[in-house]
């Protein structure tokens, strides 16, 4: 595709955004694993469409304001990645052009109060809980609320699990094999603090010293991957300071957070700590990868069999490439059964804060996703992304309230504590 984008007025991610534009061939390969053109058959609700888009915007053939329904519309899931023959760095342009587009762009006051509602709640632990504690009451007002109001609150459990705060240090079992720091993430220490612990005790388990900085806070993916980049800085600068050098690795158990660390190196093109960041993303790992390469203690063989599907986070299989570790993981249990899901690669609709931005695109694809989990045959399911089980679990009440949404972790947890099934 030929462009005349502006390379140099457009910044540090200038270039990346014109490479990303000029790899696309238009071939439509892309399309059958885009879910917003699978739910709406849409052109420009596809990738190429969307590149179509954003060339002619930074080009300026076209008004940022035609292009912004479409755009907006994008899950940033990464499906399209995985299936493009010509390796078109999709989540760089369409991230770097958020980035680019947000400083400018005219929202209106309704727009901003919610935006800002969740850039000031989610990334924020104690915020996030007394919103959530407040949401829990006013679920049952849902109905009587506008759609975009009501959609978080259905999002939320009927119960918020108590606080577990964490120790700063959680002290190998036996002979000590390695010491890792551990970013406990954001909203799932609130929606499913249980998920952390289940890896703290995984990680010792299999002789690991984990450091759970105090200091620590958002990862930054939430405001990068909605525009907001100098938020997304701050938040990366805190963790660039807060984390030990001292470790063999960075351990994150949310996909969202493993693709946001690993985009550091585009957040931070052109800044004067630009190395010290590209050295944070080189040493994270996602918390099955790094138990893959230490080598995983076998568990006990289970006293039944039990049936687990695995849903594949998007951004641990599409934007890290993460897809056998966990699978590896839960087929080391003697007597799981693992089993796939039909449309698997399909994004559950979660996609960080997009469940809330774009409710109604978001609740068919959940719809979906649930659908042929149950379809599967199994009733439990593990996936590796706090926004997938809580976007799943809202979509199988409705379906299949029997079923079990767990964490590849908390499933092996349950596998060496000898109480699963």
């Amino acid at each position: 595709m030929q462009h005349k984008i502006p390379v140099e007025k457009l910044g540090p991610q200038g270039e990346t955004m014109a490479r990303a534009v000029e790899q696309c061939v238009h071939c439509g390969f892309c399309l059958p694993a885009c879910p917003t053109y699978q739910v709406l058959q849409e052109e420009m609700d596809s990738p190429r469409g969307r590149i179509f888009l954003m060339k002619e915007v930074l080009e300026g053939s076209l008004k940022p304001v035609d292009a912004e329904p479409y755009l907006d519309r994008c899950l940033g899931c990464l499906g399209c990645v995985s299936a493009c023959p010509s390796g078109v760095a999709y989540g760089e342009l369409i991230s770097s052009y958020r980035m680019h587009q947000e400083a400018t762009r005219r929202r209106s006051p309704l727009e901003k109060a919610f935006r800002f509602g969740i850039q000031e709640t989610l990334p924020y632990p104690a915020r996030f809980r007394a919103a959530a504690l407040f949401g829990s009451l006013a679920k049952p007002l849902g109905s009587l609320l506008p759609k975009k109001l009501s959609a978080p609150l259905e999002l939320l459990p009927s119960a918020l699990p108590a606080a577990r705060p964490l120790p700063e240090l959680y002290p190998a079992e036996g002979s000590r094999r390695a010491r890792v720091a551990l970013l406990a993430g954001c909203a799932q220490q609130v929606l499913r603090p249980e998920i952390n612990w289940a890896t703290l005790r995984v990680l010792a388990k299999n002789g690991v010293e984990v450091v759970i900085p105090k200091s620590q806070g958002c990862c930054g993916a939430l405001s990068m991957h909605t525009g907001e980049r100098a938020r997304a800085l701050a938040f990366a600068r805190k963790n660039l300071e807060a984390f030990p050098s001292d470790i063999d690795a960075i351990i994150t158990n949310a996909a969202g957070c493993g693709s946001g660390i690993h985009e550091y190196l585009l957040l931070f093109k052109g800044e004067a700590d630009f190395d010290k960041a590209a050295g944070f993303a080189k040493q994270s790992k996602d918390v099955s990868v790094f138990l893959s390469e230490l080598g995983l203690l076998a568990p006990k063989a289970l006293h039944s069999p039990v049936q687990v599907a695995y849903h594949d986070a998007c951004h641990l299989a599409h934007a890290q490439g993460v897809r056998s570790e966990p699978r590896s993981i839960l087929s080391s249990i003697p007597g799981l059964d693992l089993v796939e899901i039909s449309e698997g690669d399909l994004c559950c609709g979660s996609a960080g804060s997009y469940n809330l931005e774009q409710p109604e695109i978001a609740n068919t694809l959940g719809r979906r996703k649930a659908a042929n989990i149950v379809a599967s045959g199994a009733r439990l399911v593990a996936t590796g992304n706090i926004g997938c089980i809580t976007q799943i679990e809202a979509a199988l009440k409705k379906q299949s309230p029997e079923f079990r949404v767990l964490h590849t972790l908390e499933v092996l947890d349950l596998a060496y504590r000898e109480i699963l099934g």
